[in-house]
């Protein structure tokens, strides 16, 4: 073991160092998502191999009632505690960074090697920590992930309304023909993918009517929507009413996959690519959710932006040379405003990490199987949920000017 963590020690050293050579100013956000990348990866091959090295640690292994599943849970929460008080900080130093003058604006894109050591630092300490306080973060980490799910729904409800009026803007034949293809093959795969759902989740001679309601239940709010958007009344479009029900359909995917595998309704129980799959499939949406929700997030005046910030494609400038006149003093140059909010930035990973956290140790579940990635009925609650929350924002975003006139929304 010690032997196998020189090795993964040697190699992330290496590699931190010629990623953090290579990262510039405008790269920086990927670099932090890389940061992000590598928690999940090593919270990952901790929870495989790194029981046996907690059990060495007497202020770990302090009960002889602790199973193997209890250690497993215990590295991805200590990973992801040390992960989040890493962006948490960094959060926090970044509070009321409004201009590009503010000397932590360099900050927040350089020193890649000192946040690098630092980084790792603090996910070693928190190794160190007693088990009652990583018992109180994986309680605030059901909440913090909770909130993580429902900004990703806000940004994509966002992104959807803006996706369907960049197309009309347009105002070609074209374009309008695009919409209404995407949103009719949309439509389709919303109602097809359930209908194919059926066959898996609720096999013949079980007794399956939860599953059954589910998926009714998601056919039924993909029919709400297009009857809702396309309402004389309402000002709403059938583009982001499809994209809306086909993500529906996903999410109640994955809340029936992540049913236990020895639940008799679950007709995927006997896969082990499903297994597999599962765990790269929701590894690589983290990470790729995080790093959208954290560059549409911290730009977007909805999320907190300063207010100085400017619009898309609008840069203040320097103070030419030649304005100087001779004998006055050297002018300050001007002050340009951050494009997105640092604060913001970092807040999402922090609650990003708490979300993965929950996605590896099955919503701190420990009665469940463990060898599986979010399985158990708390993650089959959370998909389920966060399914129809999806649904009730995207109705009231149709419904609320009509109930608030006098209100922007």
């Amino acid at each position: 073991m010690s032997c196998l963590a020189g090795c993964c020690a040697s190699l992330t050293c290496g590699l931190c160092t010629s990623v953090a050579s290579g990262i510039t100013k405008r790269s920086a956000r990927l670099g932090y998502c890389g940061l992000f990348g590598a928690s999940l990866v090593l919270s990952w091959l901790l929870r495989e191999i790194g029981a046996p090295l907690l059990k060495k640690f007497p202020w770990i292994n302090d009960s002889e009632s602790y199973s193997d599943e209890w250690f497993r849970t215990e590295a991805v929460l200590r990973v992801s505690l040390g992960n989040f008080l890493f962006f948490a900080i960094l959060s926090l130093i970044m509070i009321g960074v409004k201009d590009q003058n503010d000397k932590r604006d360099s900050l927040q894109h350089g020193g890649w090697m000192a946040k690098i050591i630092i980084w790792a630092l603090l996910i070693i300490l928190v190794f160190f920590f007693p088990n009652a306080l990583t018992s109180v973060y994986g309680i605030l980490s059901k909440f913090g992930a909770g909130f993580f799910l429902l900004v990703q729904v806000i940004i994509l409800l966002d992104a959807t309304h803006t996706w369907n009026d960049s197309w009309v803007a347009k105002d070609e034949q074209k374009w309008y023909i695009a919409l209404l293809v995407v949103s009719v093959g949309c439509y389709l795969a919303a109602f097809v993918f359930p209908g194919l759902l059926f066959i898996w989740f609720n096999p013949s001679g079980q007794d399956c009517g939860l599953n059954v309601f589910f998926l009714v239940m998601t056919m039924i709010l993909a029919f709400s929507f297009a009857v809702i958007a396309l309402h004389p009344k309402v000002n709403g479009s059938l583009l982001p009413a499809s994209v809306i029900s086909v993500y529906c359909a996903f999410v109640c995917y994955t809340g029936l996959s992540s049913e236990p595998r020895d639940y008799e309704c679950n007709g995927l129980n006997k896969s082990k690519v499903v297994t597999t799959g599962t765990l790269v499939v929701g590894m690589l949406t983290t990470v790729l959710s995080v790093l959208y929700s954290a560059l549409r997030a911290g730009s977007s005046t909805t999320f907190l932006s300063p207010p100085s910030s400017p619009k898309s494609g609008e840069r203040q400038p320097f103070l030419e040379a030649d304005e100087l006149e001779s004998g006055n003093k050297e002018k300050e140059k001007e002050a340009r405003p951050v494009t997105y909010s640092y604060m913001f930035f970092h807040m999402i990973f922090a609650l990003a990490s708490m979300y993965s956290a929950m996605l590896l140790s099955g919503w701190t579940d420990n009665a469940e199987n463990s060898d599986l990635i979010d399985v158990g009925w708390t993650s089959v609650w959370v998909r389920i949920c966060t399914e129809w929350v999806t649904a009730g924002l995207y109705i009231w975003s149709l419904v609320a000017p009509l109930l608030f006139p006098d209100r922007e929304f």
